[in-house]
């Protein structure tokens, strides 16, 4: 028997042994319960076997040396046959079963070697092995012959193959110990092996060994607790049928029987004692130390497994000894193990049964699970969730309103799954109480139904979560769980509309808009069938299910508000929040019902209404929902459309006749203009442009009207700012229009001619406006003239539209230039310096923040014309050198551009990027003077931005090797351009130039060095290789970076890395030859290919051989700057891998991690552009070994042993235990102010 304070260290063999077995084929029982064998065969279990029965034939002939035999495969061994799948585990658990009873050493020896297979080691355990070795001795073996070429194992091989082995093997633990539950695992000889060897494995520094065995022994645990849970069952009804039989009369009672029940009892006290045993051995040989092993797998195996013995048999596991291993694994580094505590403690909260047993650990660790809804891994939070939901759904008491409306906020996130989880949680908390509806009686709708309440109650969620934008995503979290709430559109047109009842309060108007604002969100939810915007997954098919709910919803909805609309956009047509919204209904309607359901009256009604809208607000957003539903009604496919489209072409026809005659008085009054003459002129062009945008008006001649309008406010100036702006607007939409029908083929070569004179001189006249005084205007001239320019470049002739190549427009070099100055001025300023915030909200965040947005769109609109090359590539430089000092605000614009001009012209971004450093370092002088200190934060400044341009040319050479080279010729002839200020003999002018070169020089190839290294030359006297003077030290470290001296080269990389973790080696040291030549074999390219471009570029006279490739550039160790040395050259492999970087080279973790040294790998932080140099910190757990020691000195875990309950009707329940929460807990160190509060109490 095992005992259970030890775990035995070897395999119990004994060489004479007899052992007399019952059948474990068929074990079924008599109606008393009892077992059909009701002996266990221990009584000669310790004799010798029965003659002639070792090696005999019969059942047992299934097993040939240890090899299983079925179905014709013949000498295939059990490993083999779990991993095929193709037997039903039962079949090939009772032939091993027959083998056992045949010859359990042969029989054990095969099961042992099945785990040992399982672990994917090759070594076979022999007879004589397991005769004569220990446990260690026989892990120690196989440990040695485990393949290490690959960290592939049968639980983690990907591949169909392997797909289903895991739950194979899981599934042939279980079957196992279930048919030998009557009497094997009872003969102290089977699960005693079997155990030692999980339990020797288990503590392997070998993760396979670890991770197989691990799994093996949780699963067996979780089949012995199930052994146990039919024990304790079997004991129940034993004892409930002698209390029974005790209890007759004495002239009834059969004494025979109550003798037998007695013996029955005994039995069954002696298994479930034994099983004790076994899984005392199993939990503190195992799982004690597994469920915190350095494998994140490992750990969540163990957490899993306990969660399902608290589940299965909660009298003996539900209780503080063994809740405390999760809860404090809640606290796990990895998300996958948390993972596995919240669906572990979800199956134990889903029962109510269950929940008070579990209300100190609730009180103890809810604190975390609530901080776990904000968890970075977002299927621990949706998990996180749904337990709070579950210990919502037990009692309302334990959560507190704060721990709720930690969770209420969430139903906002992006993340639709928790956004759903969260919804869940708060529709279960505010909606769960429903006034009960009497039986019999008439269903209540409108404002009277029972969800009248619950919708209000929605609103005033919405409005005290002060996130009033966010109304589609609130609806969208509810959707799932609330659907039908949501969707009793007639309660919320009758809050809207009806008069409150008696005693009833009525809706205030902030309400009343936050419903209208939901209401509208539901009808679109119901219509489109996906999540707002930012919260999708991708397009999801819908089944036919979802299709006829869709079809149902916008029948049933479009009934509700053809007849609703018309009254409530009557009741709410001053209001103009109100009104846009209500407006964007019709867009979601199934326009057809309208004629089916004999509607039109209502139509004619709701025409009314918009027309008489547009005709009361000036808004522009209530003017363009008007616009739109006018759209959405003008569809040709239904019969409604003529109806519609009549009265849409009276008011259009009303608006453009109103708008000459105004516009005409106005020009004609000039000066003499009132303010009320521009309102009306201005109101009306509001009009027209909104319609214009979502409809064609080319019938009516708008441009002739608006350039007119635009040329007097050029001639005069003093047009007001709106005016301009709208016009400006109106004609842009005129000329897309225009373009609109001649991109359909089917227009004359006049219009062709009209559409381009009509485009010319609408950009000349943006052109002028770019100077105008106001910067509104100017903003909308700029915004709609890069519109224009790329509309009309020359992308517009592809895809088949070579007709209307006339059209395209290039814009010449005064253009580009007012373009570029216009960014320079109102795009790359400061925020106090940006005037366009007035009414002393200078300080207002949400104004700053307006003006940003702005400005980010201004930028955005010309950095597409540099991407669509309409202008030329290098006014970029200008865009390019502020990407330091404006990272914050459009760094991620600049820095797309820049990789955008990279994939179109490499040679040209190069030649930009070294131009915006001379235009700085130009700058820089006629600040400071040529006597600059090189010191000085402006130069440090410029050559910091060299350094991040060089990071963007990213780690392949050659595909940036004509680029490179190119920004080294152009730089290199900038800093000997200019003669020096000091007369001959001084050093040129921007000499110091070549310092804020250097940085690219890492980026060149070996070969490429020593002929840049010449052109250099080529500028240099004699003198100047001779100077060493302070001012000569950029030319000095210039040549040293593009030195190529081979081993000396090679030896400043290894030197320069390894000082990260050690002291600096010797750059004089050369490596070996060996070393060195296989790295040239290495890294040498075809001599064809390795010098055409550079040479070309450079235009050097002598064509240089390829240098020895073994020296990569070097860098000034001084700098603390070590980034470009692996970044640019792969050294070999023998010499590459001390010095990987930390993410491109990331080692697969040992089983017993070492933790890395971090101390140099965040020496600069991480830069603007430096996204693949942030360092992996990696994750390291305790190991099973080396560190358990101090783990075990505070934690005792030899607390408790598994103690089965004994019969329910024999005791009550006990109660829950206070003092179990560990306070030397590994997770949580702020445990032992609760434990020892809860000691003292």
């Amino acid at each position: 028997m095992i005992a259970a304070p030890e775990i035995p260290s070897e395999f119990a063999y004994t060489q004479d042994t007899d052992t007399r077995f019952s059948s474990d084929t068929d074990f079924s029982e008599d109606p008393d319960g009892r077992s059909a064998n009701s002996t266990k065969g221990k009584g000669g279990k310790k004799g010798k076997k029965a003659a002639g029965e070792k090696g005999k034939g019969g059942k047992g002939a299934g097993r040939i040396n240890g090899h299983h035999q079925e179905n014709g495969m013949e000498n295939m061994m059990l490993f083999e046959v779990v991993k095929l799948g193709r037997s039903a585990m039962q079949s090939v658990v009772d032939d091993w079963i027959e083998s056992y009873k045949h010859d359990r050493d042969v029989a054990l020896l095969d099961l042992i070697n099945f785990f040992i297979q399982c672990s994917g080691c090759k070594g076979v355990v022999s007879g004589e092995m397991f005769r004569n070795m220990q446990n260690s001795e026989i892990i120690r073996r196989m440990t040695e012959e485990f393949d290490e070429d690959s960290g592939d194992y049968p639980l983690t091989i990907a591949g169909p193959q392997w797909k289903k082995f895991k739950s194979s093997f899981c599934e042939f633990i279980s079957v196992l110990v279930r048919q030998c539950q009557y009497s094997i695992i009872y003969d102290e000889y089977m699960m005693d092996t079997v155990i030692s060897l999980l339990t020797g494995l288990s503590d392997s520094q070998v993760r396979a060994f670890r991770h197989t065995s691990t799994l093996a022994a949780m699963k067996l645990m979780t089949a012995l607790v199930n052994v146990a849970l039919n024990l304790s069952i079997n004991m129940d009804n034993t004892q409930r049928q002698y209390e029974a039989e005790r209890n007759k009369m004495v002239a009834k009672r059969a004494n025979d029987r109550l003798e037998l029940l007695l013996q029955k009892r005994k039995e069954l006290q002696e298994n479930q004692d034994e099983i004790e045993n076994m899984m005392n051995a199993i939990f503190k040989g195992v799982f004690v130390h597994r469920y915190r092993d350095s494998i994140a797998e490992i750990r969540a195996i163990c957490i899993e497994e306990i969660g399902v013995w608290m589940k299965l048999y909660s009298d003996a596991f539900l209780n503080d000894s063994y809740l405390k291993y999760v809860g404090w694994t809640m606290h796990d580094k990895q998300g996958e193990v948390r993972l596995k505590c919240l669906t572990a403690l979800q199956g134990l909260y889903y029962s109510r049964e269950l929940n008070a047993r579990l209300e100190l650990f609730t009180s103890r660790f809810k604190d975390r699970i609530v901080s776990m809804t904000l968890d970075k891994e977002y299927d621990v939070a949706v998990q996180a969730i749904k337990l709070l939901t579950l210990v919502l759904n037990s009692t309302d008491e334990v959560l507190t309103p704060e721990d709720c409306e930690s969770v209420y906020h969430l139903v906002y996130s992006a993340h639709r799954p928790v956004a759903v989880a969260a919804g869940e949680f708060l529709f279960k908390k505010l909606f769960s109480q429903r006034e009960p509806e009497e039986e019999g009686a008439p269903k209540r709708r409108g404002r009277q139904s029972p969800n009248a309440n619950l919708i209000k109650t929605t609103v005033f969620f919405f409005l005290e979560s002060e996130l009033h934008e966010h109304a589609a995503y609130l609806v969208d979290s509810l959707w799932e769980c609330g659907a039908e709430l949501l969707k009793d559109w007639e309660c919320m047109i009758s809050l809207l509309l009806d008069d409150p009842l008696p005693g009833e309060e009525a809706l205030t108007d902030r309400q009343e808009t936050a419903l209208i604002e939901i209401m509208l969100c539901t009808v679109r939810q119901a219509a489109e069938c996906h999540p707002p915007v930012g919260r999708g997954t991708g397009k999801r098919v819908m089944t036919a299910k979802e299709k006829k709910t869709q079809l149902d919803d916008r029948t049933r909805m479009t009934e509700l508000f053809a007849v609703a609309l018309p009254p409530l956009l009557a009741k709410y047509a001053v209001d103009a929040e109100k009104v846009t919204n209500l407006l964007q209904l019709p867009q979601f309607f199934d326009l057809e019902i309208y004629t089916t359901g004999r509607l039109e009256k209502h139509l004619e009604s709701l025409l009314r209404q918009i027309r008489e809208i547009v005709e009361k607000h000036t808004d522009t957003e209530v003017l363009e929902s008007c616009s739109k539903t006018y759209h959405a009604l003008c569809n040709e496919e239904f019969t409604i459309f003529n109806r519609v489209d009549i009265a849409r072409s009276q008011l259009l026809d009303e608006l453009v006749d109103k708008f000459n005659r105004l516009l005409e008085d106005f020009l004609q009054e000039g000066e003499d203009a009132d303010e009320d003459d521009a309102y009306q002129v201005l109101s009306t062009l509001k009009r027209i442009t909104a319609f214009h945008n979502a409809h064609d008006l080319s019938g009516w001649d708008l441009f002739t009207s608006n350039f007119k309008l635009l040329n007097t406010g050029i001639e005069n100036g003093d047009m007001p700012e709106q005016i301009v702006i709208h016009s400006l607007q109106c004609t842009h939409y005129v000329i897309l229009w225009h373009l609109a029908k001649l991109s359909e083929g089917s227009s004359r070569k006049d219009d062709m001619v009209t559409l381009r004179k009509q485009m010319r001189a609408f950009c000349m006249m943006c052109q002028r406006y770019l100077t105008n005084v106001n910067t509104a205007v100017k903003e909308q001239a700029f915004t709609i003239l890069c519109d224009l320019l790329l509309i009309f470049s020359h992308q517009m002739v592809s895809g088949g539209r070579e007709h209307l190549e006339p059209l395209v427009y290039s814009p010449e070099d005064s253009l580009q230039s007012e373009l570029l100055s216009f960014i320079l001025n109102h795009v790359f300023i400061d925020q106090d310096d940006d005037t366009n915030s007035t009414d002393g909200q200078q300080d207002d965040e949400a104004v700053k923040i307006e003006a940003l947005h702005k400005r980010r769109n201004l930028l955005a609109a010309y950095c597409k014309l540099i991407i669509y090359c309409v202008v030329e590539m290098k006014t970029g430089a200008d865009i390019f050198k502020q990407y330091m000092r404006y990272y914050n605000d459009y760094g991620d614009i600049i820095k797309e551009t820049m990789s955008k001009t990279r994939q179109i012209d490499k040679i040209q971004c190069a030649k930009t990027l070294i131009l915006s450093l001379q235009q700085l370092f130009n700058e820089m002088l006629s600040e400071l003077g040529h006597g600059f200190d090189r010191s000085s934060s402006a130069f440090c400044g410029i050559k910091e931005l060299a350094r991040r341009f060089s990071l963007t040319f990213g780690l392949d050479q050659v595909k940036t090797r004509d680029a490179i080279a190119m920004l080294h010729k152009d730089g290199i002839e900038f800093a000997f351009k200019e003669p020096s200020p000091q007369g001959e003999g001084g050093p040129p002018l921007n000499l110091a130039f070549l310092d804020i070169l250097s940085e690219f020089s890492s980026k060149l190839m070996r070969q490429d060095k020593r002929t840049v290294h010449m052109y250099l030359e080529r500028f240099m006297t004699f003198q100047m290789a001779l100077q060493r003077e302070d001012c000569w030290l950029p030319l000095i470290s210039y040549r040293n970076s593009l030195q190529a001296g081979g081993d000396d080269d090679t030896m400043s990389v290894m030197s320069g890395y390894s000082s990260r973790g050690s002291s600096i080696r010797s750059k004089k040291t050369k490596p070996p030859a060996a070393t060195a030549g296989t790295s040239a074999a290495k890294r040498k390219l075809p001599e064809g290919t390795a010098h055409s471009g550079i040479n070309n570029i450079m235009q050097t006279p002598v064509m240089m051989p390829s240098p020895h490739l073994t020296s990569t550039a070097m860098r000034d160790p001084k700098r603390g700057r070590d980034d470009s040395y692996m970044g640019v050259y792969p050294l070999p492999h023998d010499q590459q891998q001390p010095h990987q970087h930390p993410q491109h080279h990331q080692q697969t973790p040992q089983h017993h991690q070492t933790p890395m040294d971090y101390k140099y790998a965040s020496r600069r932080g991480t830069g603007l552009m430096e996204d693949d140099e942030e360092p992996i910190v990696e994750d390291v757990m305790m190991s099973s070994e080396g560190r358990m020691d101090d783990l075990n000195e505070g934690m005792d875990f030899d607390t408790m042993d598994i103690d089965l309950p004994p019969s329910k009707n024999r005791r009550e329940r006990s109660e829950l235990k206070p003092d179990y929460f560990d306070p030397a807990s590994i997770m949580d160190e702020s445990v032992s102010s609760t434990y020892a509060s809860l000691r003292s109490g």
